[in-house]
């Protein structure tokens, strides 16, 4: 009996290629919308507009989407339950992953994000063009919850008592104390979503990211939090450790969420 792997949340951009002749329906979203240097046929979207709902408060700056609203944006780009969907930026990811975080989370198994990036897609041989305009009508039925998230208070009890990794820049999870600008859930672990990439914007290696997050002590063992600004970034460390075999809940309002509740402690430093 044959073993069938999982299939990696990335695709590069020679296997693109490869699939968009097998998979003509392969449908790809750009968080660019830079109509310059677009995959052609492309739909150009944008994590306020179709990966969240409105924020403010306590739900943070970008809570989850209305499932019934994501579900009308994901039928016009024509995706039924077979339909391959590959997401990119020209950021390493680092926007493209909310989207291939929130696909998942709503039900979507065949969702990949672009290694690499438009860069790679463009030195695959894949030409660019215009944008695609969403008039499909796709019968994709979508339902949330298929990957955890944590409360404000779930994620103070991993910081806690498990792991809780913290996907922001050095200067925002530092924080100062002076001005009381930044800073971190307490016991938070300082993981940036950048430091997850090569020098060409593609992720690292599967050994050099096991290595990295090891050094921080998630080895599959401890149930694993990831927070940031507002939940993008986060969902950037959580799809590397999906590259490693380790999965993590997404602390969806994050670090927006956290500070909206002024009884919230805050730790400053590194």
């Amino acid at each position: 009996m044959t073993e069938t792997l999982p299939q990696s949340p990335l695709i590069s951009g020679h296997a693109l290629v490869d699939l968009l002749v097998i998979a003509p329906d392969t449908v790809l979203l750009d968080l660019e919308g830079d109509t310059d240097k677009a995959l052609d046929g492309a739909f150009a979207v944008t994590i306020e507009t179709h990966f969240a709902s409105p924020g403010g408060g306590t739900k943070g700056a970008r809570p989850l989407p209305d499932i019934q609203t994501l579900q009308e944006h994901v039928s016009s780009w024509s995706v039924s339950a077979s339909t391959p969907v590959v997401v990119y930026d020209d950021s390493g990811g680092l926007k493209a992953a909310r989207a291939w975080w929130v696909l998942r989370w709503a039900g979507l198994t065949n969702v990949r994000l672009l290694d690499g990036g438009i860069g790679a897609g463009i030195a695959a041989g894949i030409r660019t063009g215009a944008f695609a305009q969403p008039t499909g009508h796709g019968d994709i039925v979508l339902s949330a919850g298929h990957l955890p998230v944590l409360t404000a208070d779930e994620a103070a009890d991993h910081a806690a008592h498990a792991i809780l990794l913290d996907a922001r820049a050095a200067g925002a999870f530092a924080g100062d104390p002076h001005t009381r600008q930044g800073g971190h859930i307490p016991g938070a672990r300082h993981a940036p979503a950048s430091a997850n990439l090569a020098a060409d914007h593609s992720f690292l290696n599967e050994q050099t990211l096991r290595g990295r997050y090891h050094a921080l002590g998630v080895d599959g063992t401890i149930p694993i939090g990831v927070s940031c600004g507002s939940g993008v970034s986060a969902t950037h460390d959580i799809l590397a450790l999906e590259l490693i075999g380790i999965s993590a809940a997404l602390f969806t309002g994050s670090w927006s969420a956290w500070t909206a509740d002024s009884h919230r402690p805050v730790a400053y430093g590194d």
